[in-house]
């Protein structure tokens, strides 16, 4: 038996109505993510959402043997469910498109691995919100910005040739970044937060190792040591008064009416991430946020008023409150951040080439100028020191994969103790800064001793012991979580048991 589902149907149920799009031979066609749960039902595994050619497109059916029925009309399907959350064909398929363009190598049953992936990680968000997990706008808009800068370095350095080659706008990329790296840091912080208390002693990092084949002892990859100097290009006066203006016009609308704050900041903030929410940060605690932005946010009681200028790493900020619960608030923003010009970013280069001769010619060490010169504030009081932190430790020693980008690139041709030329990276807080590097140390790859790796070789039981832990936790949420697959993926070879029920 099939059940319409008209437009005016699926809007009383809450459901977005998105344009269909045709795709032959069952390959998904709506966007990855789709929302289908609030038309879910135990029985609707298998449903095909398609467009209906008896109302030229405006509504939806759906079949419940979908199987039986394959026609070219076929836009998505619902091929698992876990909870009350379904996996959907196109999913799958964004993820192997995704994947492979990132290098990624599923294998041979990457149809059957795949989904099981992907429902992994709605159980652990589905924990996540359970135990009111958070991811601040600010860290996601940093973690966007750095994906796109990586991108962008890969392409060349030109967004344009980045756009032609992923067949969409940078404004395209970022929101589809977005929801993922919400998502994925959700699911960090969970797996984190399992873990969190898991220890492993001496004796038993010993007792593994003692009990390993020789031919299975790790191998230590190349690790370094860096330090760093540097400066950041200053935007003039006249700029930030420009940008400063901006805002206080802004100000001056909403409090005439002229227009509503939100639709300014879906206009005109900088905060790509919180704009497309009219400038909405969601409820946040006062930790999760820039400590300038949050004093005044914290300080806010007039839903009405717009807040002063506000400086952060970021840039300038106006903020305007929307609720608040508890220790947490709710509060919309615009950020604007003034421009760099040429000028700025020469001036900073040639300022730490000067310091770089110094130090090459002995007139004062590279520790004693990053302490005194550095505007860096994660490394001037370590002596320019880069740390590295992990889940385990927080340690100097880093991988070259583990460094930012622009950074390794660098350090790769560098000898133990050479300085490096002025380069060019965006931090953290998406910044331009210019920098010099030293490498302060160099371990070539190696097999592993317990006497001389013992920190390594500890990560390596401590992490095996939190991947058991993990894997239990998993097995033991699957018993507890309603689970539905279409039969062709019953007999998979899954990786954790218990979906098969």
């Amino acid at each position: 038996m099939k059940k319409n589902l008209t437009v005016h149907t699926l809007l009383a149920a809450g459901v977005a109505v998105c344009t269909a799009v045709t795709v032959s031979a069952g390959i998904a066609g709506m966007p990855s993510g789709s929302n289908l749960s609030s038309l879910m039902s135990p029985a609707a595994v298998g449903d095909t959402v398609a467009a209906d050619s008896s109302s030229a497109g405006t509504a939806a059916k759906t079949s419940v043997d979908p199987l039986a029925e394959t026609n070219h009309n076929i836009v998505d399907e619902v091929i698992w469910v876990v909870g009350d959350e379904p996996i959907l064909l196109s999913d799958v398929e964004a993820t192997k498109l995704q994947g492979t363009y990132q290098g990624q190598n599923f294998g041979d049953n990457a149809d059957c691995t795949i989904p099981e992936q992907i429902a992994v990680q709605k159980l652990f968000l589905h924990q996540a919100a359970l135990d009111s997990l958070e991811v601040s706008e600010s860290e996601i808009t940093q973690g966007v910005d750095q994906q796109i800068n990586y991108w962008i370095q890969a392409a060349g350095g030109s967004k344009e040739r980045l756009e032609q080659y992923r067949k969409e706008s940078i404004t395209q990329m970022r929101q589809e970044l977005r929801d993922e790296f919400k998502n994925s840091q959700l699911v960090q912080k969970m797996r984190q937060k399992l873990v969190e208390d898991i220890t492993v002693s001496p004796a038993e990092v010993r007792s593994y190792f003692r009990n390993l084949p020789a031919d299975s002892i790790p191998t230590i990859p190349t690790t370094v040591e860096v330090e760093i100097i540097t400066q950041t290009p200053k935007a003039t006066p006249e700029e930030i008064a420009r940008v400063k203006d901006q805002l206080r016009e802004y100000t001056d609308r909403v409090n005439k009416g002229e227009i509503s704050f939100s639709t300014l900041a879906s206009l005109y903030s900088e905060d790509t991430g919180s704009a497309r929410q009219g400038g909405e940060i969601g409820y946040t605690g006062r930790g999760m946020l820039d400590p300038a932005f949050a004093a005044v946010a914290f300080n806010l009681t007039d839903p009405k008023k717009v807040s002063k200028i506000v400086e952060s790493e970021f840039g300038y900020h106006i903020i305007q409150l929307i609720d608040r619960r508890g220790d947490r608030i709710n509060v919309r923003h615009i950020l604007l951040k003034p421009k760099i010009e040429a000028p700025a970013v020469e001036k900073a280069e040639n300022r730490l080439d000067s310091i770089a001769n110094d130090i090459r010619s002995g007139k004062f060490s590279f520790e004693d100028a990053a302490m005194y010169l550095s505007d860096d504030k994660d490394t001037k009081n370590n002596n320019g020191l880069m740390a590295n932190s992990t889940q385990s430790e927080r340690t100097s020693r880093f991988r070259m994969q583990d460094l930012p980008a622009e950074v390794a690139k660098v350090v790769d041709t560098l000898s133990v103790g050479e300085v490096s030329r002025p380069f060019q990276m965006v931090n953290d807080h998406g910044k331009l800064v210019c920098l010099i590097a030293k490498l302060k140390s160099r371990v070539d790859s190696h097999k592993a001793t317990i006497t001389e790796d013992f920190q390594e070789m500890r990560n390596i039981v401590l992490a095996k012991r939190r991947e058991e832990v993990l894997h239990e936790w998993v097995v033991k949420k699957i018993k507890d979580t309603y689970v539905r697959m279409l039969p062709e993926y019953r007999d998979c070879k899954f990786e954790y048991e218990g979906w098969v029920k």
